[in-house]
């Protein structure tokens, strides 16, 4: 498992505990849509989790006076969680029904919602499965297309696409954060176009040593505490 040596700043996604553990605690929770009949592609699940991301943050509703924007503090003051649950049919029709954000990919449906608290689900989501996220890419995920940016996952770790979900949406959330006004603008105008692929052993070690955001695990589920999982590679940060 490759981890980083070298000290960083306090981050919402670390171990460690800090003074992001005093205040209360939120989650955002995100569900994918997995039909029997047709599942999404895993990659491109990934993808479409972390565009929610993305366009959560972004919304109106998020910022400043909007009606989520409360709650979208309170979260990002505290740890950064995400919780990714699987839903179909009647259980999917069901989470339509409530405040959030639907987001549609090449075969993927994500649905993202406002933050809650860690006990304080709604019971139309907190009954939805977190397991059975299972997911494959029919083919393997063509190369990255140039100035696109790219969520890099860990060679070294293995996790669920659920995870891989949660894990590709911090990483999107770490490059928005280190992005101007005018650099956010400018993907958000474009829809949040980005990438998530699998880096190879020598790329990986050679990213986590670039200064690029870089998503440390707090090892709630699946993976060791301070697992690199992800690195953000926008080329506005090159």
């Amino acid at each position: 498992m490759s981890l980083d040596p070298t000290p960083v700043p306090d981050s919402p996604f670390r171990s460690e505990p800090s003074a992001r553990d005093q205040v209360p605690q939120f989650v955002l929770p995100l569900v994918v849509r997995i039909e029997r009949a047709e599942p999404p592609a895993r990659t491109d699940a990934l993808e479409t989790a972390a565009r929610a991301v993305l366009v959560m943050l972004d919304d109106a509703r998020s910022v400043g006076d909007g009606e989520w924007a409360q709650v979208m503090r309170d979260w990002q003051d505290a740890r950064i969680r995400k919780v990714v649950r699987r839903a179909r049919g009647a259980e999917w029709r069901r989470t339509e029904t409530l405040p959030g954000i639907s987001v549609t990919g090449k075969s993927a449906e994500v649905r993202v919602f406002p933050p809650v608290p860690l006990d304080g689900w709604p019971k139309e989501l907190a009954k939805l499965q977190v397991s059975g996220t299972d997911l494959d890419d029919p083919r393997p995920p063509a190369a990255a297309e140039p100035g696109t940016p790219v969520l890099w996952l860990n060679p070294d770790v293995e996790m669920s696409a659920g995870k891989a979900m949660a894990q590709a949406g911090h990483g999107a959330q770490l490059a928005w954060w280190e992005l101007s006004d005018e650099e956010r603008g400018a993907w958000r105008d474009a829809g949040f176009p980005l990438s998530v692929r699998t880096a190879d052993p020598v790329r990986w070690r050679e990213l986590v040593g670039s200064g690029l955001p870089l998503v440390r695990d707090a090892g709630f589920t699946e993976i060791a505490p301070g697992s690199c999982t992800v690195v953000a590679e926008h080329p506005a940060l090159r």
